[in-house]
């Protein structure tokens, strides 16, 4: 009986894990997809994730989670970066080669963490926004 059921556990183990790395090939498989660090302003912890841009949203999904669904959803129309920097002794959780962007949301204020080489795609697809009305 306990032979049975640690078999269906390292079984259910095994499917969740594969679950877990095919989601995660998903969505940096798709165009505009970046390994971002995010970070709300109720929170002093960054979260790493998976975040697609293109269109009118920025789709944010959390990496550590099964969920299909984004966590964050920013409209490009109320998106503005307010400053950029290197990360600091503030920013414990993020490697060191990551830019820092203070961003303004209609969701509110986020702090979003990108590689170097990210940085002018997305700076792009920010500025390349319609005009406000």
């Amino acid at each position: 009986m306990t032979t049975v059921l640690l078999v269906l556990l390292g079984l259910l183990l095994v499917v969740v894990a594969v679950a877990f790395l095919l989601r995660r090939r998903f969505l940096l498989s798709g165009l505009g997809a970046v390994t971002m660090w995010l970070r709300t302003p109720n929170s002093s912890r960054w979260s790493v994730g998976v975040a697609w841009y293109g269109g009118e949203e920025l789709l944010w999904y959390r990496a550590l989670s099964l969920s299909v669904r984004p966590q964050h959803r920013l409209c490009r129309s109320g998106f503005s970066v307010e400053s950029q920097r290197r990360a600091g002794r503030e920013d414990l959780a993020l490697p060191e080669d990551v830019v820092v962007l203070s961003c303004s949301t209609a969701a509110g204020h986020r702090d979003l963490a990108m590689d170097r080489s990210t940085v002018t795609g997305f700076l792009s697809w920010v500025e390349s926004a319609p005009p406000r009305h």
